[in-house]
């Protein structure tokens, strides 16, 4: 029914044509300013057909501009990564070396070592036989069968404790008189023990050997003040540097315009340090055995540098295989990656063996029929 002369039709009241400004249609943008995900799906609105080149949208008030955000989010992902290695160093001085059970469960299994038996039956035998005025060899041997004795290893274990915890107790007490001396361990721990061994297997001048408290210095006097101030930031260290490269990491993540290339970053980043913490600790190995003047003395230093830095060598494998983890899963798992693009097209694509249509319903008869 058409409207009466003078009237419009009632689907078009309150319609207001377009307005073009400056050659552009009203709806080439975004009725509310900007699209919700920022860019439209399908690359322009689906009004502005125009043929007219859309521009970039401006960024609203108070809004922060995506290229101050990404390079933020650069400088925190790159914190956080050079932090990872450092970090992890820290923590385990902090937390690693100082721990008095930790220390002598690492270095338990040097009992056993060759190397390291050998060396102590050669500064042991050379020291009790100083004393006892015996000849050197024949003590030497006498020890390095004592080393392969059960109470050879509750000595080790006894040892290592006394040591570390003397070390430690100089490291954290600080004399306020300034008269520190060098920090010692009694070898009456380890004498005692030994004397009984090599009676009870009828070793000659065996009741000559002298058991008396003497001290061995571990740490001089001399180096004592530097030590502390070192184990002092290590302590403070081993707690806010790994906290300082979590916290940056995921602040640069917040603030990246790009997520997920802020996440493969980052998990690049990790592994990284953790490849240049591995790299670390096998220099520092190589350091320590070149500095020994007696190259017989080496092969126990390894045993003692491995067994110390074996939690250190395991963390910089598992930063390293955790960061190459997450890089690779951030990959595979992009937009335009061949997975998901066949994930995508299987569930879009219809069932190959459609159901078989219903079988109409038998007509009623009628009375023709009947």
């Amino acid at each position: 029914m058409n409207p009466p002369p003078g009237d419009v039709c009632p689907a078009a009241r309150g319609f207001v044509p377009p307005v073009r400004t400056a050659g552009r249609h009203s709806y080439d943008r975004h009725p509310y300013g900007r699209h919700p995900y920022g860019r439209h799906p399908y690359g322009r609105h689906p009004y502005g057909r125009h043929g007219l080149a859309l521009p970039a949208p401006a960024p609203l008030p108070g809004e922060v501009s995506p290229s101050l955000r990404t390079a933020v989010s650069a400088v925190l992902v790159a914190l956080s990564c050079l932090l990872v290695p450092f970090g992890a160093l820290a923590a385990w001085a902090a937390y690693g070396l100082a721990d008095t059970r930790g220390y002598v469960t690492a270095m338990a299994p040097l009992a056993s070592n060759a190397a390291v038996r050998d060396a102590v039956a050669d500064t042991m035998g050379d020291g009790v036989a100083h004393e006892a005025g015996v000849n050197p060899v024949f003590l030497r041997e006498a020890v390095r069968s004592f080393t392969a004795t059960r109470a050879y290893r509750a000595v080790w274990d006894a040892g290592n404790t006394a040591a570390h915890t003397a070390v430690l107790k100089a490291l954290r007490e600080d004399r306020a008189d300034g008269d520190d001396g060098p920090v010692t361990v009694d070898l009456a721990t380890v004498t005692a023990p030994l004397k009984r061994r090599l009676t009870a297997d009828h070793v000659p001048f065996a009741e000559r050997l002298p058991v008396e408290h003497t001290r061995v210095a571990l740490l001089p006097s001399d180096d004592l003040t530097a030590l502390r101030k070192g184990y002092r930031v290590l302590d403070v260290a081993g707690f806010w540097l790994p906290l300082a490269a979590v916290v940056f990491g995921v602040a640069g993540i917040a603030v990246a315009s790009c997520r997920r290339r802020a996440v493969t970053a980052t998990a690049l980043g990790t592994a990284l340090g953790g490849a240049f913490l591995g790299l670390a600790v096998a220099v520092g190995r190589r350091l320590t055995l070149a500095d020994l003047p007696d190259e017989a003395r080496r092969p126990a230093a390894a045993a003692v540098y491995d067994a110390l830095t074996a939690t250190l060598r395991s963390a910089s494998w598992l930063l390293f295989a955790l960061g190459l983890t997450v890089a690779a899963a951030t990959w595979i798992t992009r937009s335009g990656s061949p997975v998901v693009r066949r994930l995508r097209g299987r569930r879009a694509s219809p069932d190959p063996t459609p159901a078989a249509p219903a079988p109409a319903p038998a007509p009623e008869p009628t009375r023709i029929r009947a």
